[in-house]
Protein backbone atom coordinates (compact mmCIF):
# COMPACT_ATOMS: atom_id res chain seq x y z
CA UNK A 1 0.00 0.00 0.00
CA UNK A 2 0.94 3.73 -0.62
CA UNK A 3 -0.75 4.68 1.75
CA UNK A 4 -2.25 2.93 4.92
CA UNK A 5 -4.47 5.42 7.70
CA UNK A 6 -5.55 4.28 11.11
CA UNK A 7 -6.85 7.48 13.19
CA UNK A 8 -8.10 6.65 16.22
CA UNK A 9 -8.70 10.66 17.18
CA UNK A 10 -7.13 13.52 15.37
CA UNK A 11 -7.85 17.35 15.77
CA UNK A 12 -6.15 21.15 16.54
CA UNK A 13 -6.29 21.35 19.99
CA UNK A 14 -5.40 17.98 22.61
CA UNK A 15 -8.89 16.43 23.68
CA UNK A 16 -10.79 17.81 21.16
CA UNK A 17 -10.72 15.66 18.19
CA UNK A 18 -12.25 16.68 15.31
CA UNK A 19 -11.46 13.32 13.62
CA UNK A 20 -12.63 9.54 15.58
CA UNK A 21 -12.22 5.85 13.81
CA UNK A 22 -11.10 6.54 10.55
CA UNK A 23 -9.00 4.13 8.81
CA UNK A 24 -8.29 3.28 5.27
CA UNK A 25 -5.72 2.58 2.54
CA UNK A 26 -4.99 3.42 -1.36
CA UNK A 27 -2.87 0.73 -3.27
CA UNK A 28 -0.68 0.95 -6.81
CA UNK A 29 -3.05 1.40 -9.79
CA UNK A 30 -6.15 2.89 -7.75
CA UNK A 31 -8.35 5.91 -7.43
CA UNK A 32 -9.70 6.59 -4.32
CA UNK A 33 -12.56 9.24 -3.83
CA UNK A 34 -12.42 10.93 -0.25
CA UNK A 35 -16.06 12.51 0.23
CA UNK A 36 -17.83 13.88 2.54
CA UNK A 37 -20.47 17.35 3.38
CA UNK A 38 -18.16 20.34 3.84
CA UNK A 39 -17.65 20.52 7.53
CA UNK A 40 -17.36 16.51 7.66
CA UNK A 41 -13.63 16.31 8.47
CA UNK A 42 -11.97 15.61 4.94
CA UNK A 43 -9.61 18.92 4.81
CA UNK A 44 -8.75 17.69 8.37
CA UNK A 45 -8.10 14.02 7.59
CA UNK A 46 -5.94 15.50 4.67
CA UNK A 47 -3.56 17.45 7.24
CA UNK A 48 -3.70 14.52 9.75
CA UNK A 49 -1.94 12.24 6.46
CA UNK A 50 0.00 14.66 5.23
CA UNK A 51 1.13 15.10 9.07
CA UNK A 52 0.49 19.64 9.68
CA UNK A 53 -2.97 18.61 12.22
CA UNK A 54 -1.18 19.50 15.66
CA UNK A 55 -2.52 16.32 17.89
CA UNK A 56 -2.81 12.86 15.71
CA UNK A 57 -3.50 9.85 17.86
CA UNK A 58 -3.11 7.03 15.39
CA UNK A 59 -0.62 6.12 12.77
CA UNK A 60 -0.07 7.15 8.93
CA UNK A 61 1.79 5.07 6.64
CA UNK A 62 2.75 7.19 3.52
CA UNK A 63 5.15 6.69 1.08
CA UNK A 64 6.68 9.09 -2.11
CA UNK A 65 3.76 11.43 -2.42
CA UNK A 66 2.88 14.58 -4.18
CA UNK A 67 0.52 16.91 -2.95
CA UNK A 68 -1.87 19.12 -4.85
CA UNK A 69 -3.83 21.85 -2.28
CA UNK A 70 -7.18 23.32 -3.43
CA UNK A 71 -5.72 26.98 -2.69
CA UNK A 72 -2.24 26.91 -4.76
CA UNK A 73 0.58 27.96 -3.12
CA UNK A 74 3.59 29.69 -4.56
CA UNK A 75 7.12 31.02 -4.00
CA UNK A 76 7.20 34.43 -4.28
CA UNK A 77 9.30 35.93 -6.98
CA UNK A 78 9.75 32.78 -8.80
CA UNK A 79 8.62 32.46 -12.44
CA UNK A 80 6.36 29.70 -13.76
CA UNK A 81 10.07 27.83 -15.07
CA UNK A 82 12.20 28.50 -11.93
CA UNK A 83 9.36 26.63 -10.00
CA UNK A 84 10.30 24.08 -13.05
CA UNK A 85 13.66 23.72 -12.34
CA UNK A 86 13.77 24.10 -9.12
CA UNK A 87 11.52 21.12 -8.81
CA UNK A 88 13.85 19.12 -11.01
CA UNK A 89 16.81 20.10 -8.78
CA UNK A 90 15.25 18.34 -6.17
CA UNK A 91 14.55 14.89 -7.99
CA UNK A 92 16.95 12.76 -8.89
CA UNK A 93 15.79 12.23 -12.98
CA UNK A 94 17.24 12.56 -16.29
CA UNK A 95 17.63 16.91 -16.69
CA UNK A 96 16.70 16.40 -20.45
CA UNK A 97 13.64 13.92 -20.06
CA UNK A 98 12.65 15.86 -17.44
CA UNK A 99 12.60 19.23 -19.81
CA UNK A 100 10.79 17.57 -22.40
CA UNK A 101 8.16 16.08 -20.21
CA UNK A 102 7.81 19.64 -18.65
CA UNK A 103 7.19 21.18 -21.83
CA UNK A 104 4.46 18.67 -23.16
CA UNK A 105 2.64 19.73 -20.03
CA UNK A 106 2.98 22.91 -20.60
CA UNK A 107 1.72 22.91 -24.20
CA UNK A 108 -1.26 20.33 -22.40
CA UNK A 109 -2.47 22.66 -20.34
CA UNK A 110 -1.55 25.96 -22.91
CA UNK A 111 0.79 27.67 -20.25
CA UNK A 112 3.87 27.44 -22.57
CA UNK A 113 3.68 31.57 -23.41
CA UNK A 114 3.56 31.73 -19.67
CA UNK A 115 6.93 30.12 -18.31
CA UNK A 116 8.77 33.39 -17.67
CA UNK A 117 5.56 35.06 -15.19
CA UNK A 118 4.84 34.59 -11.84
CA UNK A 119 1.83 32.05 -11.23
CA UNK A 120 1.19 34.24 -7.93
CA UNK A 121 -0.43 36.72 -10.61
CA UNK A 122 -2.13 34.11 -12.61
CA UNK A 123 -5.57 33.19 -12.41
CA UNK A 124 -7.25 30.53 -10.08
CA UNK A 125 -7.77 28.15 -13.28
CA UNK A 126 -3.99 28.93 -13.97
CA UNK A 127 -2.53 28.44 -10.65
CA UNK A 128 -4.27 24.93 -10.28
CA UNK A 129 -2.77 24.04 -14.27
CA UNK A 130 0.57 25.01 -12.86
CA UNK A 131 -0.25 22.99 -10.02
CA UNK A 132 -0.90 19.86 -11.83
CA UNK A 133 1.72 20.43 -13.82
CA UNK A 134 4.51 20.27 -11.03
CA UNK A 135 2.69 17.48 -9.51
CA UNK A 136 3.00 14.97 -12.65
CA UNK A 137 6.63 16.03 -13.18
CA UNK A 138 7.23 14.54 -10.07
CA UNK A 139 5.67 11.28 -10.64
CA UNK A 140 5.15 9.84 -6.98
CA UNK A 141 4.07 6.50 -5.65
CA UNK A 142 1.06 8.67 -4.79
CA UNK A 143 -1.46 11.45 -5.29
CA UNK A 144 -2.87 13.70 -3.06
CA UNK A 145 -5.55 15.76 -4.78
CA UNK A 146 -7.79 18.33 -2.78
CA UNK A 147 -10.62 19.44 -4.88
CA UNK A 148 -8.77 19.08 -7.99
CA UNK A 149 -11.72 20.30 -10.69
CA UNK A 150 -12.25 24.14 -8.84
CA UNK A 151 -11.67 26.43 -11.25
CA UNK A 152 -10.62 23.96 -14.09
CA UNK A 153 -12.68 24.27 -17.15
CA UNK A 154 -14.02 21.32 -19.16
CA UNK A 155 -11.08 21.18 -21.50
CA UNK A 156 -8.65 21.02 -18.49
CA UNK A 157 -10.79 18.98 -16.65
CA UNK A 158 -10.80 16.37 -19.14
CA UNK A 159 -6.83 16.94 -19.66
CA UNK A 160 -6.47 15.91 -15.90
CA UNK A 161 -8.76 12.83 -16.23
CA UNK A 162 -6.54 11.67 -18.81
CA UNK A 163 -3.20 12.05 -17.14
CA UNK A 164 -4.53 10.58 -14.07
CA UNK A 165 -5.88 7.12 -15.72
CA UNK A 166 -1.71 7.29 -17.34
CA UNK A 167 -0.59 7.34 -13.62
CA UNK A 168 -3.02 4.77 -12.64
CA UNK A 169 -1.59 2.71 -15.75
CA UNK A 170 1.68 3.64 -14.17
CA UNK A 171 1.03 2.15 -10.88
CA UNK A 172 0.52 5.18 -8.77
CA UNK A 173 -2.07 5.87 -6.16
CA UNK A 174 -4.60 9.03 -5.75
CA UNK A 175 -6.36 9.96 -2.94
CA UNK A 176 -8.66 12.49 -4.31
CA UNK A 177 -10.83 14.54 -2.01
CA UNK A 178 -13.88 16.17 -4.15
CA UNK A 179 -17.09 17.66 -3.98
CA UNK A 180 -18.00 16.71 -7.37
CA UNK A 181 -19.85 13.74 -6.95
CA UNK A 182 -20.83 12.73 -10.15
CA UNK A 183 -17.29 12.85 -12.15
CA UNK A 184 -16.29 10.81 -8.80
CA UNK A 185 -18.64 8.24 -9.37
CA UNK A 186 -16.86 7.85 -12.90
CA UNK A 187 -13.47 7.63 -12.49
CA UNK A 188 -12.88 6.21 -8.52
CA UNK A 189 -12.64 2.97 -7.74
CA UNK A 190 -13.52 3.12 -4.26
CA UNK A 191 -14.92 5.49 -1.79
CA UNK A 192 -14.46 6.97 1.85
CA UNK A 193 -17.43 8.69 3.08
CA UNK A 194 -16.66 10.93 6.25
CA UNK A 195 -19.53 12.62 8.39
CA UNK A 196 -19.36 14.12 11.49
CA UNK A 197 -15.47 13.47 11.29
CA UNK A 198 -16.21 9.71 11.41
CA UNK A 199 -15.82 7.11 8.64
CA UNK A 200 -19.04 6.48 7.50
CA UNK A 201 -18.77 4.02 4.53
CA UNK A 202 -15.80 2.67 2.43
CA UNK A 203 -15.94 0.05 -0.86
CA UNK A 204 -16.76 0.44 -4.50
CA UNK A 205 -20.27 1.68 -5.45
CA UNK A 206 -22.01 -1.47 -5.28
CA UNK A 207 -21.22 -1.31 -1.82
CA UNK A 208 -21.97 1.86 -0.95
CA UNK A 209 -25.18 1.61 -2.57
CA UNK A 210 -25.37 -2.02 -0.60
CA UNK A 211 -25.02 0.16 2.75
CA UNK A 212 -27.16 3.05 1.79
CA UNK A 213 -30.02 0.80 0.73
CA UNK A 214 -29.93 2.42 -2.47
CA UNK A 215 -28.88 -0.86 -5.25
CA UNK A 216 -29.46 1.09 -7.89
CA UNK A 217 -28.47 4.82 -6.55
CA UNK A 218 -26.10 7.22 -7.82
CA UNK A 219 -23.36 8.33 -5.57
CA UNK A 220 -24.63 11.19 -4.99
CA UNK A 221 -28.42 9.63 -4.14
CA UNK A 222 -26.17 7.37 -1.35
CA UNK A 223 -24.22 10.31 -0.27
CA UNK A 224 -27.55 11.96 0.33
CA UNK A 225 -28.94 8.98 2.67
CA UNK A 226 -25.85 8.06 4.15
CA UNK A 227 -24.60 11.84 5.81
CA UNK A 228 -28.54 12.32 6.42
CA UNK A 229 -28.33 9.33 8.60
CA UNK A 230 -25.24 9.83 10.28
CA UNK A 231 -26.19 13.20 11.27
CA UNK A 232 -29.60 12.09 12.78
CA UNK A 233 -27.48 9.63 14.37
CA UNK A 234 -25.31 12.23 15.70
Amino acid sequence: MYLTVDLKEAGYRNGMPVLKDIGFAVGPGELVGLIGPNGAGKSSTVKAILGVLPHVDGSVDLKDYAYIPERPIFYDRLTLWEHIDFLQSTLEVDEEEFKLEAKRLLDLFQLSQRIHHYPENFSKGMQQKVMLILAFLKKPDLYIIDEPFMGLDPSATKKLLQLIEKEKERGAGILMSTHVLDTAEKICDRFVLISNGRLVVQGKLDEVQEDSGLKEGSLFDCFDVLTEREYDAG
